[in-house]
């Protein structure tokens, strides 16, 4: 019998709250017209995020990444990989290779990021707007996890060139 692990619930609770939503979201979109996504409202509530309820996870969810992106690229750097955007840019034999490591050591904190979104809008604005939890709870994840598993593959190349090795006499 398959067992049942965290990610899967982390990840069926964030589905049924995005379906949850959704409905709301997209009746308001037909009455307003209004897509609130990078528009200048859309800005204006990023920055009352930061002051609200929950702004310790624009430090805590960026600082995860960062650990998780940088033993990700010591692992690339020992065996043998490119630095990570760029393999997954021009190095097409690694790309689903990645892809795959990236999945399986972010989805639970992608899942979390965007759960944390949503509940943060409804703290702060007593309003829930999924577009914008799959939009910033997911940039608050990749973009520093992408940035610290390629700058982590080259500084670890480096000190593992410079690294004296042993003679066998």
């Amino acid at each position: 019998m398959a067992s049942i692990s965290r990610g899967w619930i982390l990840g069926g609770v964030v589905t049924v709250v995005l379906i949850a939503v959704t409905p709301r979201a997209i009746l308001r979109i037909i009455e307003t017209g209004d897509l609130y996504l990078l528009t200048g409202q859309f800005f204006h509530d990023i920055l009352a995020r930061l002051s609200g309820p929950g702004r310790l996870r624009f430090i805590i969810q960026p600082a995860v990444a960062i650990i998780l992106g940088a033993r990700g690229g010591m692992k690339d750097a020992s065996a043998g990989v490119p630095p990570f955007l760029w393999a997954l840019l021009f190095h097409k034999e690694h790309r689903q290779e990645l892809l795959h490591s990236t999945v399986a050591s972010i989805r639970n904190l992608l899942a979390i990021a965007i759960l944390l979104d949503l509940i943060s809008q409804f703290l702060i604005f007593h309003d829930i707007r999924p577009g914008a939890a799959l939009v910033v709870g997911p940039v608050l994840i990749a973009v520093p996890y992408a940035l610290a598993r390629g700058l982590a593959n080259r500084a670890w190349r480096r000190k593992t060139r410079r690294r004296p090795t042993a003679r066998i006499s």
